[in-house]
């Protein structure tokens, strides 16, 4: 209630009475006495669970307000603040001072330790200020910051403490100790008494403020109140002169404290010095390979083989989010699911994830990079545009400005995702379209699906498939059937035809309408266009009947069916399906990749971003290009590190672009590494190792002074450490340098290593994997296009081509030996699309080494100058080392393997090799004769050879220049020409690996020709 002051005549007795109950409050333990509004200090063990129920929650950092604004939540509930003057510091010889003695006093609240120095004139000054503040506070000023502060005074004004009224001059030194007892009694009592406790004096006499109790920002340091000068307003070159100094404009961001002694600036640079020794000496150091981030150990982590997994634990760990969610992408597509397939409407689409948690207070803060709109049409607008409408809670920048950082030919091209400061996914994986793929890297997506929660057995449902597809338009528009009636099939096709399906003319019957007709709704491709449905409406949803405007043509299998390694069954043309999803049955099949999703960039790039759930390649005609990547997650002190880097580059875009300024856009604070240990979410299938990150990072992409490129020095130094073999996945494969177009030194480590193994006659293996064509958009049956070339041209450079390729220096002293020590490989797959053999290569985004079973390095650095040399686009990576062992065997010998990085390459080799539903015991040995030339080798020439024959793909090494190349596309396919004799020759295939063709066009200059418009962009770009 509002305090009264005004006194009345006939109410002395009421006085008397009130008089008599103040003093008697003032000889009452507060602890047994609750005022209303009061917080109760009781001492509460930091590791009671209690403690988490009252301590400060991180989000406060969002909601600052002014350091003299009441009702400030600045302490934490249920802890007193115990005082304790430690010492006391004779200040000056001379008795004409009248504070002579200066005191260190300790403070504790809760897990929280500090110390204060203050004379005793300060405590005169503190005492007088509260004092004023007591008779303000009575008098009802008609202001309404006054009024507010009086109505939020929950207690009547009592007397206060009363502080010792003896000079210092006059105590003897024998009787210092009892002056420090009384400055001890005195602050004790006043910080039991909210009216003044809470005042912004009190505040600033401890040296506290709203952040200083915030446990994740961890241990409190020395804190106090300063004037800010600032020289950024002042005009460059004019220096303004008083009191014999000069001040100058900032050129460097510097804060100089000017304290009002020299005593006093001492203390302050020993406590920060004490603090920085005590908790920031990771920070102010290089690590191993000239990283920012120190070697983390005991680190949960897990890895990710395509986004399947990722995708979703990513939604989980969002779901999960209690107070920020950080993502940056060099592309993100809001529109994307991350749970698929879709039985849930648009419950785990990115943005409807996104909306929610930003709705549940979470803090959502994403960066996108800002591309030169001419050379890419990922439109990261349209991007920011979505989300920020989305929520205010939702914060998007772009970066970089070209035109006012002159930085055109660089770019962002960091994946990470950042749940609390707490769990970090780094990889190679964009929250965008086309990246979602899963172990069977399909070719075609055309169907639906019927989700049944308790639905009969296959063999009920085939039974039932005599009652045609138009009876729907029969039955009565009140009742929805039970059942969806479908075709029947004939087994006449081998599995590994995916996507094989009905004629045209039943495709074209239209489901949707029927459904339609019937008042029937739906949560497949057509609900999910609806970009302004709601999410929250998932749980009806889940009861509707999906549906597509075309049956699906392909059998889909469950994860489960992978993991348990069952048999694949036979394809059964046009019937029923059955496929376990985690969500219930689904019987039928599904459309994984909605609109812009479903796509084939070599074929066709994006366009109309703005239109997601648009079709833009005709899916009936074109089979899609499947996606291949790596990714990982980290916990705890490396997940801080991530969250470092990302606010690093947040808060310097924040200073950099002046649209960015304003307080709508926070900066971010970093968590302390005491508190991650503290995780209230853990990735499952996550196991422990030793982590550090890694990084490309300059001045214009995160504002550091020198450059880093910790990725390219650990690459080069696993590789030139390894003992065994290195197993990469790379999208890129640009290096072997000449230091005046290419300079990292990757391809010469790899070279190197073989050469040794060579000369000391050790087993040493290098395997390769990469695409088959660079991704941009060309036709590659007329040489593709400029930039398609160009790519192919660095590329082959470092493989095979001129004398400073890999091959042409172990060629120089191995002769054709090479060849039992490193293999350059792609991926391919094929399918059956409307009734016709098709094939596609598969694109390999990864960013991936492995080394000896125990090293691993995931990030999203291309083998390319422009990842690996850290003044070009911004990288962030992984290396991971194993400390948890498994049994296994190297070179034919018993072998200590980590289980991390085993686990990885062995899933690799299970999806590149087709070993996912067998036994997975010829690839335990990546070294072995048996397995590098039976296994690995064979493999890949028999596929290749298979591929050729049936489909005379491209890129082929029959085709040496554009003439033949004009030739070779002429000649008939035996897909066409015999599609059974091609169906009995696809049998053969076995997984996805094929050889690289490395004399492709070999005979032909790459380079972009003079006067076309990628000759003219600067030779960078291409490395």
């Amino acid at each position: 209630m509002s305090l009264k002051s005004e006194p009345s005549a006939d109410t002395s007795a009421l006085q008397k009475i009130a008089a008599d109950m103040s003093n008697l409050i003032e000889n009452l333990d507060t602890r047994e006495l609750h005022f209303e509004g009061e917080e109760l200090d009781c001492d509460v063990s930091p590791s009671d669970p209690k403690a988490e129920e009252v301590s400060i929650p991180f989000s406060t950092i969002y909601k600052t307000q002014g350091f003299k604004e009441p009702n400030i939540q600045t302490y934490l509930s249920g802890y007193p603040i115990k005082v304790q003057v430690l010492e006391v510091e004779r200040f000056t010889s001379t008795t004409r001072v009248r504070s002579i003695n200066l005191y260190t006093i300790e403070l504790t609240h809760g897990e929280f330790k500090w110390q204060v120095k203050r004379k005793f004139k300060h405590f005169q000054e503190f005492h007088r200020e509260l004092l004023t503040y007591k008779a303000f506070i009575r008098i009802p000023l008609p202001t309404r910051r006054h009024t507010f502060r009086r109505q939020n005074v929950k207690e009547e004004p009592r007397e206060m403490p009363s502080l010792p009224r003896t000079s210092e001059n006059m105590i003897r030194e024998e009787n210092f100790l009892g002056r420090r007892k009384q400055l001890e009694d005195y602050l004790t009592k006043l910080l039991k008494m909210p009216m003044y406790k809470n005042y912004h004096a009190t505040t600033e006499f401890l040296a506290i403020s709203q952040l200083s109790f915030i446990h994740d920002l961890g241990p409190k340091g020395i804190e106090g109140m300063i004037m800010k000068r600032s020289g950024g307003h002042r005009i460059p070159g004019l220096n303004c002169c008083g009191q014999g100094r000069a001040c100058y404009r900032w050129s460097k961001r510097t804060l100089i404290l000017k304290c009002n002694s020299y005593r006093h600036a001492r203390w302050w640079a020993g406590a920060i010095e004490e603090f920085v020794h005590k908790h920031g000496t990771n920070f102010l150091k290089d690590h191993r390979f000239g990283s920012y981030a120190a070697i983390q150990e005991n680190t949960l982590a897990k890895w990710y083989v395509n986004a399947r997994g990722y995708f979703e634990d990513v939604a989980n760990a969002m779901e999960k989010a209690e107070e920020e969610i950080f993502i940056t992408d060099w592309w993100l597509s809001p529109e994307i699911f991350l749970k698929r397939p879709v039985v849930e409407g648009n419950r785990w689409r990115l943005d409807c994830i996104l909306k929610r948690k930003a709705q549940q207070g979470v803090r959502i803060f994403v960066m996108l990079y800002k591309e030169v709109e001419l050379a890419l049409g990922i439109n990261s607008e349209y991007s920011k545009r979505t989300l920020i409408r989305l929520h205010p809670n939702i914060k998007v920048m772009r970066h970089p400005d070209h035109v006012s950082s002159s930085v055109y030919l660089w770019a962002h091209h960091e994946k990470l995702v950042i749940i609390d400061q707490s769990v970090a996914f780094v990889g190679g994986i964009d929250l965008a379209y086309g990246r979602w793929d899963d172990n069977e890297h399909r070719l075609t997506d055309v169907g639906s699906v019927k989700r049944v929660t308790t639905g009969p057995s296959l063999g009920s449902l085939a039974a039932e498939t005599s009652e045609s597809m138009e009876s729907l338009s029969l039955k009565d528009g009140n009742k929805s059937p039970k059942k969806l009636p479908v075709p029947k099939g004939v087994n006449d096709m081998d599995s590994k035809l995916k996507g094989i399906g009905k004629s045209r003319r039943f495709s074209k019957f239209s489901l949707y309408r029927q459904l339609q007709r019937h008042h029937m709704q739906s949560t497949d491709s057509i609900s999910s266009t609806d970009s302004n449905s709601s999410y929250c409406n998932h749980c009806r949803s889940r009861q509707n009947l999906i549906h597509g405007l075309k049956p699906h043509l392909k059998l889909f299998r469950s994860s489960n069916d992978f993991e348990q390694g069952l048999a694949r069954p036979d394809v059964v043309t046009g019937s029923v399906r059955s496929l376990h999803t985690g969500v219930g049955e689904l019987h039928g099949e599904t459309r994984f990749w909605h609109g812009k999703d479903y796509c084939n960039f070599v074929f066709k790039d994006w366009v109309q971003l703005d239109k997601p759930f648009a079709d833009f390649i005709d899916r009936y005609s074109t089979p899609r290009m499947p996606w291949h990547d790596i990714a990982s997650v980290v916990h705890g002190k490396a997940a801080r590190d991530v969250a470092r880097h990302f606010i690093q580059r947040w808060n310097f875009t924040k200073i950099m672009k002046k649209k960015y300024r304003s307080l709508s856009y926070p900066f971010l604070l970093p968590k302390s590494q005491t508190t991650a240990h503290e995780l209230k979410y853990q990735v499952p299938g996550s196991v422990h190792a030793t982590v550090q990150l890694l990084r490309s990072a300059a001045d214009w992409s995160a504002g550091i002074k020198y450059h880093e490129a910790s990725i390219h020095t650990a690459y080069v130094n696993v590789i030139e450490n390894s003992k065994h073999y290195i197993y990469i996945e790379n999208q890129f494969f640009i290096s072997c340098a000449d230091d005046k177009v290419v300079f990292n030194k990757i391809g010469d480590a790899i070279a190197q290593r073989i050469l040794k193994a060579h000369r000391e006659s050790q087993r040493y293996r290098v395997y390769v994997v990469t695409p088959l064509l660079p991704g941009f958009e060309g036709d590659i049956s007329t040489g593709g296009g400029n930039a398609l070339q160009a790519i192919m041209h660095f590329n082959y450079r470092t493989m095979c081509r001129g004398e400073n390729s890999i091959l042409g220096k172990l060629k120089a002293e191995l002769g054709n030996q090479w060849i039992n020590y490193i293999s350059f490989c792609g991926l391919r797959t094929h399918a059956a699309l409307e009734g016709n053999l098709v094939t596609e290569l598969i694109y390999v985004h990864s960013k991936l080494l492995i080394a000896d079973d125990n090293t691993v390095i995931i990030g999203s650095a291309n083998i390319n100058d422009r990842s690996m040399l850290g003044k070009r686009d911004s990288e962030m990576a992984v290396i991971v080392q194993d400390t948890e062992t498994v049994p296994s065997v190297m070179d034919g010998e018993e072998y200590q393997a980590g289980q991390f990085a085993q686990g990885l390459r062995l899933q690799c080799f299970r999806v590149v090799l087709g070993y996912l539903f067998g036994s997975s015991e010829d690839i335990q040995d990546p070294v072995s004769d048996k397995f590098f030339k039976e296994v690995w080798v064979s493999t890949a020439a028999r596929n290749a050879t298979i591929y050729d024959k049936v489909f005379r793909c491209l890129p082929n090494d029959e085709v040496h220049s554009l003439i033949q190349l004009r030739d070779f596309i002429t000649k008939p396919v035996l897909a066409k020409e015999d599609p059974i004799r091609a169906e009995e020759e696809l049998k053969k295939i076995r997984g996805f690996l094929v050889q690289f063709p490395l004399y492709f066009l070999s005979e032909e200059c790459l380079l972009p020709s003079m006067g076309t418009k990628e000759a003219m962009v600067p030779m960078e770009v291409w490395t």
